[in-house]
This record gives structure tokens, C-alpha cells and sequence, in this order.
């Protein structure tokens, strides 16, 4: 197919490729699927059978394949990304203040009590694994947990105490 009798056929079926892509994809993104489906043609324009508009259907359905593939991966990116992303940065100096506090509450707890808090907060352990480490059963680690908290909440001055949980204290809080 030469170039006069390619041009011909956009003319002719352009339209068509168009309405048919509007109607998968919407307004944003029919041109885009329209163009990609005539590059294509393009590209293949000696393997075009001599009624083209199935063909051309056929790729436009390939390209609004890849087009709705490419949006949900994007929509998820972006929902990952929003997700990941805090909605104000905080200021570094309040971190700092509330890491100082965190230290000087946990200071001033007994060994234990700071090694419980320590080994789920910290250390990532589970209940069970926590136990372990300590001796103890399972039932008892939780009762000794919900008590260290509990005196470390306590300990903590009021603004940090009534917080939402930092990274800095994970674990710690209930």
C-alpha cells in the first residue's frame, strides 16, 4: 500500500477507529488510541487486508488493552505512593523533642520493664518469641507489656503520651 492509498484510508476510517476508542477509554485518551492504532497501521500498511476496518478494530483493541494495563499500573503507583507519602512534613525539631522524651521516660523505668517495651518495639519480636526471650509465658509477657506501657505512658509528659504513634516509639504505644 503506498502512501496516497494509506492517507485514504484514515480518511475513511479514522473517525470510526475514534468513536470505537471513546467508547473504552473516554474523551482523555481516544485521540492517543486512535493515533497509536493508525501508527500501527502504518507500520503494517503492506499487511492490510483490502476492507481495513477489522483489522484497524483489532489493533484498537490491542492499544486500549496496553492503555487500561498502563492506567492501573499508574493508579496503583500512585495509590502506593500517596499512601507512603505524609500528608504535611513534620518538623524535624518536634521529632527530636519527642525522642528526647521517649529516652528520659524510658530511662527512668526499671531494666525490665524497658527490655519488654525493647523487645516489641524495638526488636520487632512477637508475643510469643518475646516470651521466650524473657522466660516467661506468653500470657505472662502480655500482662508484663501492658504494664510497662502502661508506666511508660505515665512517665511521658502529656503531649507525648496523648500522641498518635511515631516511628520512634512503635511498639510502645498501645
Amino acid at each position: 500500500m503506498d502512501q496516497t492509498t494509506f492517507i485514504a484510508v484514515f480518511d475513511a476510517h479514522w473517525a470510526d477507529v475514534y468513536r470505537y476508542a471513546y467508547r473504552r477509554v473516554g474523551a482523555g485518551a481516544a485521540e492517543d488510541v486512535a493515533e497509536e492504532t493508525f501508527v500501527a497501521a502504518w507500520r503494517r500498511r503492506h499487511d492490510l487486508p483490502a476492507e481495513p476496518l477489522p483489522w484497524l478494530y483489532v489493533t484498537a483493541r490491542q492499544v486500549v488493552a496496553n492503555h487500561n494495563r498502563a492506567t492501573g499500573r499508574s493508579t496503583r503507583l500512585f495509590a502506593r505512593a500517596a499512601a507512603d507519602t505524609p500528608i504535611r512534613a513534620p518538623d524535624p525539631a518536634v521529632g527530636v523533642v519527642l525522642r528526647r522524651e521517649i529516652a528520659d521516660a524510658l530511662a527512668g523505668l526499671s531494666d525490665n520493664d524497658r527490655e519488654v517495651l525493647m523487645l516489641v518495639g524495638w526488636e520487632r519480636l512477637s508475643m510469643p518469641e518475646a516470651a521466650a526471650v524473657m522466660g516467661c509465658s506468653t500470657a505472662t509477657f502480655r500482662v508484663r507489656l501492658h504494664r510497662a506501657r502502661r508506666r511508660l505512658r505515665r512517665r511521658l509528659p502529656n503531649s507525648v503520651a496523648t500522641s498518635e504513634p511515631s516511628p520512634a516509639i512503635e511498639g510502645v504505644q498501645p
